[in-house]
């Protein structure tokens, strides 16, 4: 039996020929930036703009008029876009200082462009802290005490956003432009292809004759998928579309269906070696190469999927989970030969990144030329009649998802420029380490807290930039190692994904398996306790993020924390008296963090 992964694109969209050659434009573009190298920064950042506001503008327009204003929108946005590239060398010379009343209406275009984009793609909160933020900058010296700042003249204020590399064309910009673009693009043409079946086929023969076989199927293809895709919601929608009917068929309650696949999924996002948007934009804040987030992430990802692991355990005894029945489980000839789908482009990324010394974005490029390659096969062998079909929604999904993100970062950026140019991200810091009575742990839980309202109302990697910008530097001075700053706000950034009120993977998996919300996010809590713990483990024990440069020391460190978790995990989800669950519930938390210098 051969599973298959079900990709829907919007209807109609792949079959529109502008919107194919519009994606087909995006994926030329940005591959072509990488390969050329020599762009500068005036010039790529603010194409990548322009290249992505039809897909914001136009393409989620649902009538002729709507359209038509979209696309006027779109128009006028490519024109200052492409205005801004033209004139780059003049403006650099500007020094960030805008000259007349006509470039000073063209940088409020380009913001309130910006701030609009994110509100079309997410909604209010983001672009609503972004006003807010320009607000400050303009009118913040009226504000009297330490909070007020001094004022900046309004052709500097707006031209340092717009015409210098300190908002909109910022480094967040450049990250979207050089690095998350690329590896989108290359997930966008695995997922066209026979890399999803690859990874659900894989992932039932390994997992599927267990006990709770079905659950930890979904937990393996979600890291798998999670590794490509960045997103939990993504992840949920499209492993999920298998796995949930899976479960729900073999009796597992549909609270616990639904809480295994959101929680599987949300731990995507911080499995290396993809881990999604947020990961790349960490490159350029921290300075350490990818290849080095990479090696810092992965044993704490696996912890993560461990303790999801030993929590489907604890519920299959309570609740006799079967696995699945042979008939159900693929051939060992569909495993095989599917997962050189992904395992071809993947093992030429890592081979390139680690082995050759290439940097990231020209790995994936040969990886992408790969994956373009695969999409002409099946796993019954060629499949030149379907290749039209897939390169046409690996164009639309490209050039979707780089809008998507590219939206986001745009005007994160705004936030981040404000804060530089008026200092406010000194004095919140200050309020910070103010507020955490001048401890780690203080600040850690007012970071915490704040990654989690922050995430409700934004993505991750909005929450995890704007909260690292302000929080970052509280850790640090406090004595956290950057990486480890780092890690830990973007690990907290994830925890809306699952925790109430607002839950996106929750909200989806319950939709899908027919079961009220609050009830799977209680489970997915329960399930997903790595979430909650492991960034503390990660500060207590930071030896477990230092695999490449002390390899014994991280296993070691990773062998503790997994058996403290497999502990917590026993007394959260497990039968037993009361009394010896809190006993095995202190032993696992004394494991995670009883080296902690967090006293």
């Amino acid at each position: 039996m051969t599973l298959v992964v079900p990709v829907a694109p919007a209807p109609g969209i792949a079959a529109r020929p502008l919107w194919v050659a519009l994606g087909a434009l995006t994926i030329a573009a940005h591959l072509g930036l990488i390969l050329y190298g020599l762009v500068p920064n005036l010039v790529a950042r603010p194409l990548h703009m322009a290249l992505i506001l039809p897909w914001v503008f136009a393409l989620p327009a649902a009538t002729a008029g709507a359209r038509a204003r979209g696309w006027a929108l779109a128009g006028a946005g490519i024109a200052a876009c492409l205005w801004i590239a033209w004139n780059h060398a003049a403006l650099r010379d500007q020094y960030g200082f805008l000259e007349g009343p006509g470039q000073i209406a063209l940088a409020a275009f380009l913001l309130l462009l910006a701030l609009e984009g994110a509100r079309r793609m997410i909604g209010w909160p983001l672009p609503l802290v972004a006003a807010a933020t320009l607000a400050y900058g303009l009118l913040g010296q009226h504000i009297p005490g330490s909070f007020g700042h001094s004022g900046t003249p309004l052709a500097s204020f707006l031209g340092t956003l717009t015409i210098a590399e300190g908002g909109l064309w910022g480094s967040l910009t450049g990250v979207s432009v050089g690095v998350v673009a690329v590896f989108v693009i290359f997930g966008a043409v695995l997922n066209a292809g026979e890399a999803g079946a690859g990874f659900m086929n894989l992932a039932a023969a390994a997992a599927g004759r267990l006990k709770g076989g079905a659950a930890k199927v979904s937990v393996l293809s979600s890291a798998l998928f999670g590794s490509i895709s960045g997103s939990a919601s993504a992840n949920v929608a499209s492993t999920g579309a298998v796995t949930l009917p899976t479960m729900t068929r073999l009796g597992y309650p549909r609270r616990l269906a639904g809480a295994v696949e959101a929680v599987a999924s949300s731990g995507g996002q911080i499995m290396p070696p993809l881990m999604g948007a947020g990961a790349f934009v960490m490159v350029e804040l921290t300075g350490v190469p990818y290849t080095g987030i990479m090696a810092a992430a992965f044993l704490p990802a696996i912890l993560y999927f461990w303790a999801v692991w030993v929590g489907i355990d604890g519920y299959a005894a309570r609740f006799a989970l079967r696995g699945l029945a042979p008939e159900e489980r693929p051939a060992r000839r569909d495993v095989i030969v599917t997962s050189g789908f992904f395992l071809i482009p993947f093992t030429i990324l890592l081979t390139m990144m680690f082995a050759a010394g290439f940097t990231p974005q020209y790995a994936a490029v040969a990886a992408i030329a790969a994956g373009f390659g695969l999409l002409a096969f099946d796993a019954e062998g060629p499949a030149l009649p379907r290749l039209p079909a897939r390169l046409a929604e690996a164009c639309v999904t490209a050039g979707r998802q780089v809008a998507m993100i590219a939206a986001i970062i745009l005007c994160a950026s705004i936030v981040i420029g404000v804060l530089g140019i008026t200092g406010l991200g000194v004095k919140l810091t200050s309020a910070i380490l103010a507020g955490g009575g001048g401890t780690l742990w203080g600040a850690l839980i007012l970071t915490a807290l704040a990654c989690l309202l922050l995430g409700m109302e934004v993505p991750t990697t909005a929450a995890y930039v704007i909260c690292v910008s302000v929080a970052g530097p509280a850790l640090i001075e406090l004595g956290l190692a950057p990486l480890q700053a780092h890690l830990f706000v973007f690990w907290f950034a994830l925890l809306s994904t699952i925790t109430p009120p607002v839950c996106g993977a929750v909200f989806i998996a319950a939709g899908m398996v027919g079961e009220n919300w609050l009830r799977v996010a209680l489970t997915a809590m329960a399930l997903g306790l790595g979430l909650y713990l492991i960034p503390l483990g990660m500060i207590a024990n930071p030896q477990v993020i230092g695999l490449a440069a002390r390899p014994g020391a991280a296993l070691l460190a990773f062998a503790v924390m997994a058996l403290g978790l497999a502990l917590v995990s026993r007394a959260v989800v497990g039968r037993g008296h009361p009394a010896l669950r809190l006993v095995l519930g202190g032993a696992g938390l004394a494991l995670l963090l009883g080296q902690s210098a967090l006293a």
